[in-house]
């Protein structure tokens, strides 16, 4: 092969590539993204009527440490929106996770499947339930009958990691004595 047929069939290639690349998997939704403060949350929310965002009265503390949760809910105040109920959560005043739950009235659930499967390729896991993507940053997935989320996969599998429960001394034993069997 000449240089230049070689130098061709490169190019043809990475055009292909690119032409038929997936994206990553977002960081967030709209202006919201992981990482964010829930001061800078609050202001995007501020920002964006579609969420239905009252100020403080929807945010509230869980249980655990450091773990604070936005909840909105447009029913009142944009009955407009494709939106329903929106919750963010936070670890260390840091946004971890976005739930985004539609309004069944104005969208479907094929209609965002099937774009995530362009944008993204296929799901990394799929059932009755549920369809999963996921990469090294981002887990998104689309549960029925129609809610989006993404988490930061880092962070919650951090989190899981510490939720780990040593078994107590009697769950051991017993273990212990099953495996004698």
């Amino acid at each position: 092969m000449t240089a230049k047929k070689i130098l061709s069939v490169t190019l043809s290639l990475l055009v292909s590539a690119l032409l038929f690349a997936e994206e990553s998997l977002p960081d967030g939704f709209k202006k919201i993204r992981f990482g964010m403060s829930v001061d800078q949350v609050k202001e995007e929310l501020r920002k964006d009527p579609a969420f239905g965002f009252r100020g403080d009265r929807d945010v509230s503390l869980l249980p655990g440490e450091n773990r604070i949760l936005i909840e909105t809910d447009t029913s009142r105040t944009a009955p407009y929106s494709f939106l329903e109920r929106c919750s963010f959560q936070f670890h260390d005043d840091k946004l971890y996770t976005i739930t985004i739950n539609m309004r069944k009235k104005k969208m479907d659930h094929y209609s965002i499947y099937t774009t995530l499967t362009e944008k993204y390729g296929n799901p990394d896991s799929l059932n009755p339930e549920k369809s999963e993507w996921k990469d090294d940053n981002v887990i998104m997935s689309l549960e029925r009958p129609l809610t989006l989320k993404y988490t930061d996969r880092k962070v919650f599998e951090d989190l899981q990691s510490k939720a780990m429960v040593n078994k107590t001394a009697e769950e051991q034993s017993k273990q212990d004595f099953l495996d004698l069997l």
